[in-house]
């Protein structure tokens, strides 16, 4: 099977977006959660161009989601069965044949494993009319990155994780992402952010931006606690040349910095997390002065278009943000 994955720059269908809809999981974030999504799917459907299919995982979830976005043009409520929002690790990952591809979802290693999770990527692909190809092996959507020329940019810590597939060598773990999701060339990073619990997704870390550009963040202010992976990144991303036999050219973007988290650590925050919709860019914001800097630096990325910074502190006490409650169905 011939498979290409689009670069997520590339024209959409639609934009799948997680809505929370469990009270007993986000806790006294919930309504805050939810209205940071609420202004994610309506920058979506407006500056972003996007037709937002809005997916809710309980009746409860549904009727908050109606009450909060059901009048607005361009987003479509999907009703569905989730453990929780992060559709870019149990979704599929969509091809540019419309072909979705779904893999075993074993909740980030086993650390939270939730009621119907592991359905996600069928019930999207049956919402689709989506033909489903299921691949026997585990992989999330946020470990991986395309360059919709055949490069696939992801880390060691994550994808070669014994908690995932256990024995896998880089060789083995290639075979598979070339079989599965056209892989020509695939490019690893090392360690991820700090403190997060998906043992490193490589969309917290580093991000192709156009054919041959990778973004990674650069440390900001005092006690930023991924200085040094962010500096281990950007140092292998310079030594490699994608699919096409191009050398990488690598942008640093400045980090949100020191994040506080949960027991006074810092939180899994990144820049990195933003959503490349049709028409606009949209990045999370932690912190007023980084975002402000990070919004800048993309907008010489992307001068095509827009880019948006909202607010994601309340969605990033789950443990994530805006790239990964989301994922683009290709036009």
């Amino acid at each position: 099977m011939n498979v290409t994955i689009p670069a997520e720059w590339a024209p959409h269908r639609a934009m799948w977006l997680g809505f929370p809809s469990h009270a007993a999981l986000w806790e006294d974030d919930l309504e805050a959660a939810q209205a940071e999504v609420s202004a994610l799917a309506r920058a979506l459907a407006g500056p972003g161009g996007e037709t937002v299919k809005l997916m809710t995982g309980s009746p409860e979830g549904e009727a908050d989601a109606r009450r909060l976005l059901g009048d607005v043009t361009g987003i479509e409520i999907v009703p569905g069965a989730f453990g929780d929002i992060w559709l870019r690790d149990t979704g599929p990952i969509f091809g540019r044949d419309h072909r979705a591809h779904g893999f075993h979802f074993n909740g980030w290693g086993g650390k939270y494993a939730l009621e119907h999770d592991d359905t996600v990527a069928t019930q999207i692909a049956q919402a689709s009319s989506a033909k489903l190809v299921a691949h026997d092996f585990i992989l999330e959507g946020g470990a991986v990155d395309h360059d919709g020329e055949g490069t696939v940019l992801t880390t060691g810590q994550c994808v070669l994780n014994p908690n995932r597939n256990p024995g896998w060598t880089p060789a083995v773990a290639q075979a598979a992402l070339a079989e599965a999701l056209g892989a020509k060339t695939v490019l690893w990073l090392g360690e991820g952010l700090a403190n997060d619990h998906t043992d490193g997704h490589v969309d917290n870390l580093a991000r192709f931006v156009a054919p041959g550009v990778v973004a990674c963040p650069v440390a900001f202010g005092k006690g930023d606690a991924n200085a040094a992976a962010y500096d281990d990144a950007a140092r292998r991303l310079a030594g490699m040349t994608d699919a096409a036999g191009r050398k990488l050219s690598v942008v640093r973007i400045p980090s949100p910095g020191w994040i506080k988290g949960p027991e006074g650590k810092a939180a899994p925050a990144s820049h990195m997390n933003f959503l490349i919709a049709n028409t606009a860019v949209i990045v999370p914001i932690y912190a007023e002065r980084p975002g402000a800097f990070a919004v800048q630096a993309l907008e010489h990325l992307f001068p095509g278009r827009q880019v948006i910074g909202l607010p994601s502190t309340a969605i990033l006490t789950g443990g994530g943000s805006f790239h990964c409650i989301t994922q683009q169905e290709p036009a």
